[in-house]
């Protein structure tokens, strides 16, 4: 046992470390480039860690991003579920948090979510790295609007409904989009344009003047 565990601390990196820091690796050579390594061949080579090594984990470099885009939304709910008063919250306290814990994870990693918007037409509503993290995004926020349906405090429509994951999807798209322009000190603006558009999309989603007019017409008809 001795004899293995010196030959251990003998390696450098460890296979089962050569994720991370193919992750972080990559992150850093864009960052100090401005553009993306030329070829795995090169990248792998610069790390020290053989070509064939990159493939077990990703495809190509597309995927590396999608994986870092996807690990916001994952580093998100970890968060929000290590804390004990989360599942205390509302539906729309749930949302809100979020929103503010994504944007605090995404402020430590501003200058890579800056460059990976770069070349973003303002058409793309969902660009290729945010696949993932889209995929992500709505597994989490159908639960969360069927959470909702459940306490009413979303309102189950006709057609309409099916399509709230995807209108919170636009949200979220809006909010990053704000964020990467914002320059107010600490961000004050993005906190304020999460606030009202979740409040907004809570007031669209939730029982209005005219889900209460329906029910009152229905009232009326069963009570004629």
């Amino acid at each position: 046992m001795a004899t293995t565990k010196a030959a251990g601390k003998g390696n450098k990196t460890k296979p089962s470390d050569h994720h991370d820091k193919l992750v972080k690796a990559y992150k850093e050579y864009v960052l100090l480039n401005g553009t993306e390594p030329p070829s795995v061949f090169q990248f792998t080579r610069e790390l020290e860690i053989p070509e064939e090594e990159f493939y077990k984990y990703f495809g190509s470099f597309a995927s590396i991003q999608r994986e870092i885009w996807k690990g916001y939304v994952a580093g998100t709910l970890n968060v929000l579920h290590a804390d004990k008063q989360y599942a205390e919250y509302s539906i729309r306290e749930k949302l809100l948090a979020f929103y503010y814990t994504m944007m605090e994870i995404l402020k430590k990693d501003r200058s890579y979510a800056i460059l990976s918007f770069k070349d973003v037409k303002r058409s793309d509503i969902t660009p290729a790295f945010l696949k993932s993290f889209k995929s992500e995004f709505h597994h989490y926020i159908q639960q969360l609007i069927s959470d909702g349906l459940a306490t009413e405090e979303i309102v189950k429509r006709p057609v309409i409904s099916e399509r709230y994951k995807d209108a919170l999807w636009l949200q979220l798209v809006f909010v990053i989009n704000f964020w990467l322009k914002d320059d107010s000190p600490n961000f004050e603006k993005t906190d304020a344009a999460i606030e009202k558009s979740v409040n907004l999309s809570f007031e669209l989603m939730g029982k209005g003047p005219l889900d209460m007019m329906v029910d009152f017409a229905k009232f009326l008809y069963q009570n004629r």
